[in-house]
Parts: structure tokens; sequence; C-alpha cells
């Protein structure tokens, strides 16, 4: 159960309203074109995402986590290495969809945040291919179970969420429909077991 400022003590409700709010606020950075300057490709644009995205509901929101995450048997990127590992990703290309995608396998190991790194790094990504090459991700055409696979082998072998990914490439960039089915929380899990290590 995490620490919130909404003062939940039940994680099930924690997660409603989690969902809800950022939903919400996921809404409010399309309608209201916040992300139409912000610089592609780079983690700061990813901390502002993830600060607008969870500011009303965790202290936390848009800083770099001070714990060592995992989901089943994978370590995300271990605290000693993380911070060169996000300046790494900077500083990786993004011209082609390859690139693009490579770029965001990387930032799924990195994992910085403590909570809500996959409904904020899709966004991310929607706003590297659209402002790249004129494309967005439509998620309702992504199983979730293949996805889940998918990223699960990336860091070993990527050419199967570039597949799932590229199938699923439209050029309704600005469609607020498709644009919302990347945060939907109850259709991506994001459930991650974390590993406590010494507090930074």
């Amino acid at each position: 159960m995490l620490d919130n400022k909404l003062g939940l003590t039940c994680s099930a409700d924690l997660a409603r309203e989690e969902e809800r709010i950022s939903k919400k606020k996921a809404a409010e950075l399309f309608e209201q074109g916040i992300l139409d300057d912000l610089p592609t490709g780079q983690f700061s644009t990813l901390q502002a995402i993830h600060q607008y995205l969870f500011e009303d509901i965790y202290d936390f929101a848009g800083q770099i986590r001070k714990i060592n995450i995992a989901k089943g048997n994978f370590r995300f990127a271990p605290l000693v290495y993380l911070e060169a590992a996000l300046d790494n990703i900077d500083k990786m290309p993004q011209s082609t969809f390859d690139e693009i995608v490579e770029k965001y396998v990387e930032m799924n190991i990195a994992h910085p945040f403590r909570e809500g790194n996959g409904r904020s790094t899709r966004i991310w990504l929607d706003h590297i291919l659209k402002k790249e090459i004129g494309k967005v991700v439509d998620w309702s055409l992504v199983d979730k179970d293949d996805y889940l696979l998918a990223m699960e082998r990336s860091p070993i072998r990527d050419i199967e969420i570039k597949h799932l990914l590229r199938e699923a490439l439209t050029d309704e960039i600005n469609s607020r429909e498709v644009y919302m089915k990347g945060i939907d929380h109850s259709y991506y899990y994001e459930g991650y077991t974390t590993f406590k290590t010494e507090e930074l």
C-alpha cells in the first residue's frame, strides 16, 4: 500500500481513485496541448507527464524512485545505475520507428518511478512517434497478454514488441479517443513487487 495524498488505506480504493484521477489529468494533457512544446524523447518530458498525472495522488510524482523494483524475476535498473541509464536514453536516436521503440524499451528497463511508469511512458512514446514519424499507437489493437510478454522479453529480443506496435500504428495523431487508450490502467496491468533497499 503506497502512501498517498488521498488518505486512502485500502489498495483497491487507491487503485480506483488513481485510475480515475490519472485519466482525467491525461485528458487535460491532451486537450490543453500541454505536451506540444515539450522536447521529444527526453526524460524531462517523461517527468513532466508523470508529475501532471499523479501530483494529486502521490508526493513522489515526477521524482526518480528511491527503491529497487522488479516484476516477477525481472529487476528494473538498479538505483546505482539509474541516473546514468536515463542520461544514455536521452542521447539515443529516435528518427525511425525501430529507434523509437528501442528507446521505449530502454525506458521501460529503467522504470524511473515508484508507480505509474506504464501510463506515463506510453504517453511519452506516442509523443515521440507523433513528432518524429507522424504516427501513434492505437492501443486497442494491442493484445494485453501479447504486449506484457513482449515487454518482458524486450530487453533480450525486441522484435516482438516492434511487431506488435508497428501493426497497431495509426495516423490518427489528433484523436482524443486513440490517445486515451494508452493510459487505460485496467487494460495494461502495472503491478510490481517492491524490493526494499536503502532509502536515498
